[in-house]
């Protein structure tokens, strides 16, 4: 291998590289920046291709399609025999007066509201082309366009009116200052409606400056939830579910979250909020553990350099109310450059990600840090499941010699960050993996604060001994673009949402890959259903506990495990805190 491809396969090449590609998936925070603005149940026999768009090609907008709203009627259309509503208000406007407010409830209309397409989402930084061919290939974003009036939620059902099925609400990923319902392909839930008869459900709510700048130091009267009103969307998003989606063939007493990435640290915060208690049944964690929360002081100091960035004095914080969207986030992303600049994660940290923008536990609406140091105790009787990836963010997408990578470069690069640890660490995942090549396991290594922070989250939820938990660890690599990128962060979305065959230029679509999608969506859909994630088509999935330690490895074969990492896990994490 030449120097130079050496220096771009290096450690930083890798895994800060791909991290920093990245910052919109989990922190949306790069230097790039301007607005813009993937079903179970049982196993069928006859099964369609998963994720397949053209079941009989038929477009509707019957009057049947018209549903009763808490704030008005409602008409959608019907795709293959789905009902689909995109753009549903949930909420009033953010915009002027409403902005850093707790949301308000939608404005009421006359007549039928059309919600045939997305709506707005939150000003963030846009993804799409932001660096590679091969990244835009494989994930194929939409940014949407963008607004202060980003209060919508979608909803696929395959019937309205007469219908008790499980709600699943899905809740995206960007960390919690990027991303929308819309922004990648495998979020859509027609064939989870279709196939499996569940109701989906999405939406889009406040991000980075816009949901959690907190002004409560500045006026604590007036600005006293201002720190945490995206998450205060999510809990009105399910209100409205609560209120409403029984007349969308759903069962508001049968709800499950679930999201990824920074939508999995989402959850995991709801599930620590008193507000949100209730509204959910279940919930689901893919790839998103242990995303911090900041301090009040943390916040307030992000809050001083926003306000700083803008040249607003305490006195004047209502001029935040009227600065125009774009002005307000350009200072908001150069205020966290500045105080709580995104920290890259390397192999043996703490497994706790820092993105900036993040809740505040402000001891009301988030009186604890979820799972730390414990699970919370309001959410101990809600079932469970979680894990992550093998390979998360690094892998070989614009990497052409990636596989290239000899064993002796993978030491000298991992010597780097872990020292002494190196070799025990590389051959504990070879013991494992036996033929697995070194650029495979350079990348296990690489997601070890991900692994741990999933096994951690499992552990804790576990010790409560009330419901259930379940852990998964995904390991499946897509054939495409040799191989390269590995088990990825969001590979495993088009799935959970059986939508590999919508997918196909990140999955290479084929049998093994349906087959992985039956197992996974059917794991998913017959949770939020019982509790329980076991389905004919999937091995026995026992519930983890202190002493059986047991998950499921979702892979070309899946199969379940005893913990088979634990001693990897243990050299990676010696010396951690």
């Amino acid at each position: 291998m030449s120097t130079k491809d050496r220096e771009s396969l290096t450690a930083a090449g890798l895994d800060r590289r791909r991290w920093m590609q990245h910052a919109a998936l989990l922190a949306g925070a790069s230097a790039a920046f301007g607005t813009a603005a993937c079903q179970s149940g049982t196993t069928s026999t006859a099964r369609r291709p998963s994720g397949s768009s053209a079941v009989d090609g038929v477009v509707e907008t019957p009057d049947s399609a018209i549903v009763e709203t808490t704030a008005g009627r409602v008409r959608g259309f019907v795709r293959n025999g789905v009902y689909v509503y995109k753009g549903i208000p949930y909420g009033d406007t953010t915009a002027g007066g409403n902005r850093f407010m707790p949301p308000r409830p939608p404005t009421p209309w006359t007549g039928v509201r059309p919600t045939v397409a997305w709506g707005p989402v939150c000003p963030h930084p846009p993804r799409a082309g932001w660096v590679n061919q091969e990244e835009q290939f494989l994930y194929q974003w939409d940014d949407g366009f963008t607004g202060e009036d980003m209060l919508r939620i979608n909803v696929w059902t395959p019937s309205v009116g007469a219908g008790r099925r499980p709600v699943l609400v899905w809740i995206h990923g960007g960390g919690y200052a990027s991303g929308s319902s819309q922004e990648l392909r495998p979020y859509d839930g027609e064939r989870l409606a279709r196939e499996h008869d569940v109701v989906l459900v999405s939406m889009n709510h406040r991000l980075n400056v816009f949901g959690f700048l907190d002004l409560s130091g500045i006026d604590g009267n007036r600005y006293a939830q201002s720190g945490n009103v995206g998450m205060l969307d999510l809990v009105q998003a399910l209100e409205w579910v609560r209120d409403n989606i029984a007349n969308f063939g759903g069962d508001p007493g049968n709800v499950t979250i679930f999201g990824q990435s920074g939508g999995g640290g989402k959850v995991t915060t709801l599930m620590a909020m008193p507000a949100a208690q209730g509204l959910f049944h279940k919930a689901v964690a893919i790839s998103g553990s242990f995303i911090a929360a900041n301090t009040p002081d943390q916040a307030q100091q992000l809050t001083a350099a926003v306000m700083q960035e803008l040249g607003i004095g305490r006195s004047q914080v209502s001029r935040l109310h009227e600065v125009d969207a774009d002005t307000l986030l350009r200072a908001a992303l150069a205020a966290q450059q500045k105080v709580i600049a995104f920290r890259f994660p390397v192999p043996g940290a703490a497994p706790v990600i820092n993105l900036g923008w993040q809740p505040v536990v402000d001891g009301t609406v988030l009186p604890e840090t979820p799972f730390d140091p414990e699970a919370p105790s309001l959410s101990a009787n809600v079932p469970f499941l979680v894990g992550n990836t093998f390979h998360e963010f690094t892998t070989g997408i614009d990497q052409p010699d990636a596989h290239r990578l000899t064993w002796d470069e993978v030491t000298d690069q991992l010597t780097q960050q872990l020292g002494d640890r190196t070799s025990r660490a590389i051959e504990a995942y070879r013991d494992i993996f036996p033929d697995a090549k070194p650029f495979e396991v350079r990348g296990l290594i690489g997601a070890d604060v991900f692994r741990r922070g999933a096994i951690l989250q499992t552990e804790r939820k576990a010790a409560q001994q009330a419901a259930p938990v379940y852990h998964y660890w995904f390991g499946w690599k897509t054939p495409v673009l040799d191989g390269r990128p590995l088990a990825f962060h969001c590979q495993d979305l088009a799935f959970w949402f059986d939508n590999v065959d919508l997918c196909l230029q990140a999955t290479g679509g084929g049998e093994e890959a349906r087959r992985l999608a039956a197992e996974m969506s059917g794991a998913l859909v017959a949770f939020a259903r019982t509790g329980d994630p076991n389905h004919p088509g999937l091995p026995e999935w026992q519930p983890f506990t202190e002493s059986n330690r047991a998950m499921m490895i979702f892979d070309s074969t899946t199969e379940a495990a005893i913990d088979p990492d634990a001693k990897a896990r243990a050299i990676l994490a010696e010396g951690v805190s």
